[in-house]
């Protein structure tokens, strides 16, 4: 399956600390929905809304990566670990985070923006204008700005989506593009694309012809996503050209979408994503699988 023509409208996926505390303090009408995409890899939903609770962006409500932003995992593997969600899910918790028809949204999470990236690919996939705080919350606390603890019960939502804003893949739309020729990149730690120290999935590699570009490299040692010539420079040491379109995997969808972000920020082409990713690749035995360098 392909959809959607990629971008997400124009002005940065982005938003920093300064122009957040700047908009939250101008009209009402024109303030942001803060959503909370607090997520630890294997943590779950209660770690990720105690984590929430421990203190988060004030009126921000909080949206579960796992349940919200993922359908159930097939016991095939088919999909992956977070498959695609179907759209009335992602309604249904963009709606109970609060998130309004014709009003921006802005998603963050503690530090990194994986879940909050995860977050941001979907709404906007959907229809929904949305942008990430740069640096989460740490960025946010680092400027003295303050925090709530506890929950907060938003207002209930009334945000429609229109799929079809980005461009999805399939395993199958992986293989074609892959066979015309296609920029592929793999944004998982370089040991897993390698096919060394795999903990998570049950089969180590890559798909043929990708390139490396681990997500996490991407951002500075304060959690801030990379300058424009930091990430050219980093997609030009993978082998990759940063002007041609690019279709970005990982393990399981989070670290594609997170990629994804880096490359829009900086104004490269909107990429490809293969949200069933790695660990939908290896559900069937019979998709080759590569391991060592590019």
């Amino acid at each position: 399956m392909t959809t959607g023509a990629g971008g997400s409208g124009g002005g940065s996926p982005l938003v920093s600390v300064e122009e957040l505390a700047g908009l939250l303090g101008g009209p009402e009408e024109a303030r942001p929905t803060l959503v909370d995409v607090r997520w630890v890899l294997g943590g779950g939903p209660r770690r990720n809304a105690d984590d929430y609770r421990s203190g988060h962006l004030p009126g921000a409500g909080f949206l579960d990566l796992e349940t919200a932003l993922s359908d159930p995992a097939a016991e095939s593997g088919a999909g992956g670990r977070h498959p695609m969600p179907s759209p009335e899910r992602v309604r249904a918790g963009l709606r109970r985070a609060g998130v309004r028809e014709g009003r921006p949204v802005v998603f963050y999470d503690a530090r990194a923006s994986l879940g909050a990236a995860r977050a941001w690919w979907l709404a906007t996939y959907f229809g929904v204008p949305a942008r990430v705080l740069d640096g989460g919350l740490s960025a946010w606390q680092s400027a003295g700005l303050p925090v709530q603890t506890g929950d907060v019960h938003p207002d209930e939502g009334d945000v429609e989506l229109t799929p079809g804003g980005r461009t999805l893949l399939d395993a199958a739309a992986v293989d074609a593009w892959v066979a015309d020729g296609g920029q592929l990149l793999d944004a998982r730690p370089s040991d897993r694309f390698r096919g060394e120290n795999e903990v998570i999935d049950p089969v180590a590699g890559h798909i043929p012809g990708a390139r490396s570009l681990p997500a996490l490299e991407l951002l500075d040692e304060e959690g801030r996503f990379l300058p424009g010539d930091a990430v050219r420079a980093l997609l030009h040491e993978a082998g990759a050209e940063p002007a041609t379109p690019s279709a970005i995997y990982c393990g399981s969808g989070v670290q594609a979408a997170h990629a994804a972000l880096a490359l829009e920020a900086v104004g490269l082409p909107s990429p490809a994503v293969y949200v069933g990713s790695w660990s939908d690749w290896i559900g069937d035995p019979s998709r080759p699988v590569a391991t060592g360098p590019a």
